[in-house]
């Protein structure tokens, strides 16, 4: 696979591409300052990234907007050259919330259209003005939603011009053959963004989708914080993988473009965040060197089947995608 920087993207089912290299841009608004968000962004694009993550959940997607906007405007890049994933969240399931839902992120975002809109889960929460409802027990509301109603109503939203490509996040095989197989279907998920990297190569799941012409986003591509409140710290850090630092030394590479450029490699897409200007520089610069087939099969033998990203708090949920094998 020819993967210059210039050219680092991969085709979607539905005729559009998509970049192999995004920014997430996930945050904590307790702890992010002010105008983090817009400045990874902005210096994102100077950088060469066309792909930017977001979410509405995220809380920054007017930050994320106001600077795309700004490095339309100073003529660094047109519209068409960057590529936005917004997300549809849990409580916006039920299929007449879905049009509003990402209204208000384009609202936010002040842009017409999102390059790829996705369900963020397939678990729905109880509608309303609060993203994580809960009862006065602290138990999380559930809300039983047809997940190919909502999928019907994201089909609306592309026919009416409001995304390019339709997608979806956390899905398993089963949930993802709901779509497929779903009686009319007019446009395909092109995407199921999923966790993804050495300690968690999804070699299933990546079988499947790509028999099925969907392409495998991985977020927490290098792994992830140590969060303890939300992260499976019975993962070792990904980074400090002796392997991987073997093999990085020898490119004269980190251990982070090691990651990246093996997941790459595959086809998968990496969304790796980051609002640390070097990491957002040292990210990118994964297109000038590549991973012999050996080095390839030394880290898929790195795999240990475990997720940092494991969303225990709502295991109980009909729908949490995680108990099936993939």
């Amino acid at each position: 696979m020819q993967l210059i920087g210039e050219r680092h993207y991969i085709p979607l089912s539905d005729g559009n591409k998509i970049p192999l290299m995004g920014l997430g841009t996930y945050s904590d608004p307790r702890t992010t300052p002010q105008g983090t968000a817009a400045n990874a962004v902005k210096l994102a694009i100077e950088v060469g990234y066309r792909h930017i993550d977001g979410a509405l959940v995220y809380y920054n997607e007017h930050e994320v907007g106001q600077a795309i906007r700004e490095k339309i405007a100073d003529g660094t890049v047109k519209r068409e050259d960057i590529f936005y994933c917004g997300k549809l969240w849990n409580t916006f399931h039920p299929p007449e919330l879905v049009r509003p839902a990402l209204e208000r992120t384009l609202k936010t975002l002040q842009l017409d259209y999102v390059d790829l809109y996705i369900i963020e889960m397939p678990t729905a929460f109880k509608p309303g003005e609060t993203f994580y409802p809960r009862d006065e027990n602290g138990k999380c509301l559930y809300h039983e939603t047809d997940l190919c109603a909502t999928w019907e109503a994201l089909e609306a939203c592309k026919d009416a011009g409001l995304t390019k490509s339709l997608g979806v996040s956390n899905f398993n095989k089963r949930q993802l053959e709901l779509i497929l197989k779903k009686p009319g279907l007019k446009h395909r998920p092109v995407s199921n963004q999923v966790e993804c990297h050495p300690y968690f190569t999804q070699p299933k799941l990546l079988d499947y989708c790509q028999k099925n012409n969907i392409v495998i986003v991985g977020y927490s591509p290098i792994g992830t914080s140590r969060d303890a409140s939300w992260v499976n710290l019975k993962c070792p850090p990904l980074l400090e993988d002796e392997l991987l630092l073997s093999i990085a030394q020898k490119h004269k590479k980190t251990t982070s473009q090691v990651a990246l450029r093996f997941n790459i490699q595959r086809g998968v897409v990496v969304i790796p965040k980051s609002f640390n200007p070097q990491h957002i520089k040292e990210n990118f610069q994964v297109f000038d060197f590549s991973l012999s087939d050996t080095e390839m099969k030394e880290i898929e033998g790195l795999n240990k089947n475990i997720r940092f990203v494991e969303l225990l708090m709502w295991s109980d949920h009909p729908e949490y995608p995680f108990h099936d094998n993939y």
